[in-house]
């Protein structure tokens, strides 16, 4: 059974980099052909797709955030990293780590809820 899990900070203040980390167990991001999903929920908004990162490494973005989004691994902890930079109020969200396969997701972290604020 695949688990990943979020971490970071839940208060950013504007104009910061919002950096979260998803831990996944169960099973490895290097393995074949898998993408590590970054994905959000404004409050009252639908699902974000941010970007990715493939079991080969390489990085996918959204044309809409790609200026300020960084997506890294560490596969020795089997993570992966978000990074979000110059952060508004309008970047509060949930966020959500998920595995991807084809067109779909099959698992999924429970999210965590980042609120930019001063």
């Amino acid at each position: 059974q695949v688990q990943l899990q979020e971490s970071g900070p839940g208060l950013v203040k504007p104009s910061q980099t919002l950096s979260l980390t998803c831990t996944v167990s169960g099973g490895s991001i290097t393995t074949n052909y898998y993408y590590w999903t970054w994905i959000r929920q404004p409050p009252g908004k639908g699902l974000e797709w941010m970007g990715a990162i493939a079991y080969s490494g390489s990085t996918y973005y959204s044309p809409s955030l790609k200026s300020r989004t960084s997506i890294s691994r560490d596969t020795s902890k089997n993570q992966f990293t978000l990074q979000l930079s110059s952060v508004t109020p309008e970047d509060t969200a949930v966020y959500y780590c998920a595995r991807a396969m084809g067109s779909g997701y099959d698992y999924w972290g429970q999210g965590t809820q980042v609120t930019v604020s001063s």
